[in-house]
Parts: structure tokens; C-alpha cells; sequence
């Protein structure tokens, strides 16, 4: 199964929930402690841990990117999938052997195992000192002042008004060019196979001025792109009256008007037109036509939305709690194509073998795929976790061997539309955004276009944060590789 899923050049939500990771970088500027951080999981985890990091820095600690050297490790975690969390005990493990030689050494558990486990985390991995939940970050100074006096610490309070608005994130393992924003925590959607809601609380909005003014602070140094974060982007929502917030505006005029998704992205839009703005993610039952058509308002937002659909068949979407159906689904999709074109990009989550999901309700999902003609998603088998609806009300009865094969299925279906998508950009051409090198060759940058896909291009005099227009010559399922025909185009 792991080798299918390698070979074919993309990896699973599986896969990057409990293998891509990022660590902190080295910064040195004169503080007495150095912090280390490693983030697992989604988006927003590694987001979490750049307010971390600046909570940290203004407390007296510079990052580094050597545990041995570090006088607080903190491990940022994941709790979609049972294997992320036997990944973090093992790195604990490894931390541990640190700890042995260097008693003073501080180790802390952040994130949703650390919300999901609470004081068990304390109880059965004896080297932690501090568990703190994704809403209790402020806190974290106190909690490692008291650890380093030989008081072990628990703060997993689920606020329903934390979010971090004030607070300017170090931004760890930067390439310069391409930032995250986050717009809003928590979720309210209770999808029976999630522990997101238990983890992160209820959803609260973020203060679009806020948002608008870190978009402003990002360009202004340098960077290019920036994707508003969010388990479920659609639902933003705020207005100065439920957030118990007075806003003037530059007459001095207060403000009153709600703000909902589709005018959060205009705002963001408007910063420049050289700033691109992405986001995700989006539910299927809440998108609605105002954000595509403020997408198709704006050059610079790009035209490619992440819209999970978890499973092609109706009654198991209704096992599931996604509130939404086949159909309904469909729609969606057919207005996204009818709005924004074919050229927009479109990707998914799915999940293979949930509670007693049968053979034919499997084949819808594929066919559903067929349909839909997704650019790329991230895919996995069920993996019940404690706490959740379906842990409490369904039989977790596919056997693990039929998931499995379910799963190599999809991944194979999806390798074949891929590139079938993948193929229609061949002779166009396109404005991208150079990211960095390419992982295979130092004569090669690697480039990102509207749709989310990743582009290859020669090295030439181009360097990273340059846009150029390009020719799609050739492709894989996962990659275009383009040549250059304009440096710097004009953007309107």
C-alpha cells in the first residue's frame, strides 16, 4: 500500500498527516534559550506554531533547529489518524534519551493530542512536562517557568473568543514568498469520523482589519502569496456587534456591516494586485456563488478551491454527518465549472471503507470521481478515533485488508484523472509564482500556478518571489513543466 501511494508522485492525507512534518529554523538574535519546535498535520497546526514561536520569542527564547541544543522542545500534534499519535509517542521517545543527559531540559506536548489526552499525556509519558491545547498558547511561558522549577503543567481551556489576532507569528521555515493567515478557529460542523470539533473548539471569526493588516505587513515584506486559513473558510463570519467589537473606518465612522467570507476575500484582494490570495478549506454545504464570484472578480485570487467530498455515495455522506448529499455535491461542482471555467482547480479529501460502507457504495466514489475529474486529493481509510460520533454509534466493520485495496483504487483512479487534467494545460500559457529549487535538480525552480499545481522551469536568471508567464510543455500526474516566454508580466 505505502509503495503504490509513493510511486505514483503524491502521497495521501494519511501519509502527510503522520510524515511531512516541519521543524524550526535557527534564529539568533542574543536571547538566553533556544525553543524547538516540530509541527504535525494540517495547516493549521504549522500555523499554530509560528504564534507559538512568537509567543516564545517576546518571553526570551530565539528557535533552533538542533533539539540537542534546545532548552524547550515543543511537539505541535496531530490527532486526525491513530498513527500521527503513535509518530509523536515515538519521537517522544527520542526526546527522551535528550532529556536523560540534559535533566533541565523542558518538553511540552502542544495541539489536539494534547487537547484529546489531557492530563493521560502527563500520566502515561512520564518526560512530558507541559500539555497545552490549541487555544491555551498564551499561556505557555507561565506553564514552562513553572516545569523548569520542577512543576509539571496542563492548560487544554477550549476558549470561545481565542483567536491570536493580536499576535504576529515568527514565520518558521519561510521560503519568503508564500505565508499563511489564520481567519478563524475551530469548527462547528460535527462530521461523525472527526475529532476536530473536541480538539479546536467552536468556530470563531478572526477581525477582518487584522487579517487585512498582517496581508498588508507580508507584502510589504516581500511576500507574494498568502492562503487564509480555516477548518471550514466559508462559514467567516463577523461583525463588531457579535464580537463585541467598535470599528471606525477612516472617516471615523463606525462600523456595522457583517462580514462574511466572500467580502473577506475582497478585502485581502484589494492589498495589491500582486499579492495572490489562496484559502482552505471549503465544505461542500457552504460555499456559496457571492465567493465564486469574487474569485472570478479578482486576478490575483487564485482559481482553485479544496472541497472535500469524503465519499461519492449518499447514504454513507449521511453516516458521516457531511450534511450534504451525491447531488448536492454535484451541483456545487457544476456552478464552480460554470463560474470559473474548467481551468479552475479543484481537489478533495476521501475516505475509504468508513462503517459499513459496501462494495457499490465504494464504486460511487469512483464514479463520482470520474464526474468531478479532480486534480488531485488527498486519500485514506477510515481510522476510527475515540470520542467521535461514529466511535460511539457505529461498528468500525470493513475489514482493514478491503479498505486498503479500496483505497489503492482511488489512488489509482485519481493518478489516471491527474493526469488527464494535467494534459489540458499542455500549450498554455500561464502566470506562476516561483516558490523555490526543485527538489531533483539545482537547475531547475519550482513554481506554482492559479490552479495550485506545481510547475517546473530552467533556473535562468529567475529568482524566488518573481512572477513569469510560462508555456506548459510537458507533464506528469503531479507536476507541468513550462518554459519561459515573459519575465515580470504585467498583472493587472
Amino acid at each position: 500500500m505505502n509503495n503504490l501511494i509513493k510511486d505514483i508522485d503524491f502521497i495521501s492525507a494519511e501519509e502527510a498527516q503522520v510524515c511531512d512534518f516541519k521543524t524550526t529554523e535557527d534564529e539568533n538574535t542574543g536571547k538566553s534559550k533556544k525553543l524547538y519546535i516540530e509541527s504535525y498535520g494540517c495547516a493549521m497546526n504549522f500555523s499554530d506554531s509560528e504564534i507559538v514561536a512568537s509567543i516564545m520569542k517576546e518571553n526570551g527564547f530565539d528557535t533552533t533547529s538542533n533539539f540537542e541544543e534546545a532548552d524547550v522542545i515543543f511537539l505541535n500534534t496531530c490527532s486526525i489518524r491513530e498513527k500521527a499519535e503513535q509518530t509523536v509517542r515515538k519521537r517522544l521517545t527520542d526526546f527522551g534519551r535528550v532529556k536523560r543527559r540534559n535533566p533541565d531540559l523542558t518538553i511540552g506536548v502542544l495541539g489536539c493530542m494534547a487537547e484529546r489526552l489531557k492530563e493521560k499525556l502527563l500520566e502515561e509519558e512520564k518526560l512530558v512536562d507541559v500539555v497545552v491545547g490549541p487555544d491555551a498558547y498564551r499561556d505557555l511561558p507561565n506553564l514552562v517557568l513553572a516545569a523548569e522549577d520542577g512543576i509539571k503543567g496542563i492548560n487544554t481551556f477550549l476558549s470561545r473568543e481565542e483567536t491570536y489576532a493580536d499576535i504576529a507569528p515568527v514565520r518558521l521555515n519561510s521560503n519568503g514568498v508564500t505565508a499563511f493567515i489564520s481567519i478563524m478557529r475551530g469548527c462547528d460542523n460535527m462530521c461523525s469520523f472527526c475529532v476536530v470539533p473536541f480538539t479546536r473548539g467552536r468556530e470563531r471569526s478572526r477581525d477582518p482589519f487584522s487579517i487585512v493588516k498582517e496581508a498588508e505587513d507580508l507584502f510589504a515584506k516581500g511576500y507574494r502569496e498568502v492562503t487564509l486559513l480555516g477548518q471550514n473558510v466559508d462559514s467567516y463570519k463577523w461583525s463588531p456587534e457579535e464580537n463585541n467589537k467598535q470599528r471606525l473606518n477612516k472617516k471615523g465612522e463606525e462600523v456595522s456591516e457583517i462580514v462574511t467570507f466572500d467580502l473577506l476575500l475582497e478585502m485581502v484582494a484589494l492589498v495589491d494586485p500582486k499579492l495572490r490570495v489562496r484559502f482552505s478549506t471549503s465544505h461542500p454545504k457552504d460555499i456559496i456563488d457571492a465567493v465564486l464570484y469574487t474569485i472570478k472578480k479578482y486576478d490575483n485570487i487564485c482559481k482553485y478551491i479544496h472541497l472535500p467530498v469524503q465519499s461519492g455515495n449518499s447514504r454513507v455522506l449521511e453516516l458521516m454527518n457531511r450534511t450534504y448529499d451525491r447531488d448536492w455535491y454535484l451541483e456545487r461542482v457544476s456552478k464552480i465549472r460554470e463560474i470559473l471555467g474548467e481551468e479552475c482547480g479543484i481537489s478533495s479529501d476521501m475516505i475509504t471503507g468508513f462503517c459499513s460502507e459496501t462494495e457499490a457504495e465504494h464504486q460511487d466514489t469512483l464514479s463520482l470521481m470520474d464526474i468531478v475529474k479532480f486534480d488531485f486529493s488527498y486519500m485514506f481509510f477510515y481510522s476510527e478515533r475515540p470520542g467521535t460520533l461514529a466511535a460511539k454509534k457505529y461498528a468500525d466493520d470493513i475489514p482493514l485488508e478491503v479498505k486498503k485495496r479500496r483505497l489503492a483504487e482511488i489512488i489509482t483512479k485519481q493518478s489516471q484523472l491527474s493526469l488527464e487534467r494535467n494534459k489540458l494545460d499542455i500549450g498554455q500559457e500561464q502566470i506562476i509564482l516561483i516558490e523555490g529549487s526543485s527538489k531533483k535538480s539545482d537547475a531547475e525552480l519550482k513554481a506554482k500556478n492559479s490552479a495550485n499545481k506545481v510547475v517546473i522551469l530552467p533556473k535562468g536568471n529567475y529568482k524566488i518571489g518573481d512572477y513569469v508567464k510560462v508555456r506548459i510543455t510537458d507533464c506528469t500526474p503531479a507536476t507541468l513543466f513550462g518554459e519561459v516566454i515573459e519575465h515580470n508580466p504585467t498583472l493587472s
